[in-house]
């Protein structure tokens, strides 16, 4: 089954590749791909920048088949305290309806402006 992405997940894909230098965030080598901690059904987190990260191809198989490693991963990146602070923003229920799409645009843009500018 093929993943559908609108506009907005491949502007956040970007921001997210920006912000990892285009180098995967486990193994250090060129990465290819936005990988997601809460699944992005979840609307709450589907485009929270702590949510996501940068990997290759391999390591995002390879923590997908593995959630303690995955979990551990995520832990080390955030820190207990945001780690925990994302767990709880992605059980906040979010009907697709209610996102505010336009405003996750306009921050995403806005990030991108900053790293770009770096």
């Amino acid at each position: 089954m093929k993943i559908k992405l609108d506009p907005l997940d491949i502007l956040f894909s970007y921001l997210i590749k920006l912000r990892a230098n285009g180098i995967c965030e486990y193994c250090g080598k060129v990465g290819s791909q936005t990988s997601h901690f809460h699944s992005r059904r979840k609307r709450s987190v589907r485009w929270d920048m702590d949510n996501a990260c940068w990997l290759c191809f391999s390591c995002h198989m390879f923590l997908d088949g593995n959630p303690y490693v995955h979990t551990e991963f995520f832990k080390k990146r955030l820190g207990s305290e945001r780690f925990e602070e994302l767990n709880i923003r992605a059980e906040q229920l979010t009907h697709y309806s209610k996102v505010d799409k336009e405003a996750i645009k306009t921050d995403v843009k806005n990030k991108i402006k900053l790293l770009e500018g770096k």
